[in-house]
């Protein structure tokens, strides 16, 4: 349960309103369901409209971003979550992944993406560094900084860090605020989170994301 009141629509100035509409409505069509805490993260940061202001312009410049694929946006930001281990972002990013083309079978392989065959090199290594950048401290090595260099342009580079570093301070507002998640992925295969300690073993998910993995469900 949320730790701060959320603002509601009927307390929000018109401005605030407006977006809140738009946000909910776009939410909704893209999970196919209307879900009432859809919209939570943005309730907390209405109760400071500038901030608000601020941080819709940050959403909306990052959404017109389009140098890297996709896939690999969605991987870096599922990827990020997990670690995080935000359910909230873990179950609007898995209803994203699954619009932008990522299987079932690749969400449940994310845990051991590394040994699994349906991840290209590429995709292992946008996924290395997402997991590399949202260890605290972060763990990003010349090495894999070099790794990336071979296969992606500096704005794709900027691009990938942008998308991997928001997701991370999207999860940890969540989390800090009490945000769980807003059931957009019910009846979904979602991702998992990760254990810290062993970035690349699942864990065992929230009550609420481990029912939407349950083959028998």
């Amino acid at each position: 349960m949320a730790r701060i009141t959320p603002v509601s629509s009927a307390d929000a100035r018109l401005s605030i309103k407006i977006v809140y509409w738009f946000v909910r409505r776009g939410l909704a069509k893209a999970a196919g369901r209307n879900v009432t805490q859809v919209i939570q993260p943005l309730q907390m940061y209405a109760h400071l409209p500038k901030l608000f202001k601020g941080y819709v312009k940050l959403e909306r410049a990052t959404a017109s971003l389009h140098t890297l694929s996709p896939r690999l946006h969605a991987l870096a930001e599922l990827k990020a979550a997990t670690v995080t281990q935000c359910e909230y972002c873990i179950d609007l990013g898995s209803v994203i992944a699954h619009q932008w083309g990522l299987t079932d079978a690749e969400l449940l392989a994310l845990p051991e993406y590394q040994s699994s065959p349906l991840f290209s090199d590429q995709d292992k290594l946008v996924l290395d560094y997402a997991v590399a950048m949202s260890h605290t401290p972060v763990e990003v090595t010349d090495a894999l900084f070099g790794r990336l260099r071979q296969h992606f342009t500096d704005a794709q580079i900027v691009e990938l860090t942008h998308h991997i570093a928001l997701e991370s301070m999207r999860g940890r507002f969540n989390l800090a605020l009490g945000i769980g998640s807003s059931g957009l992925s019910d009846g979904m295969v979602c991702a998992v989170p990760v254990r810290h300690s062993a970035p690349n073993k699942p864990a065992s998910p929230p009550a609420g994301l481990a029912a939407r993995n349950d083959p028998h469900q």
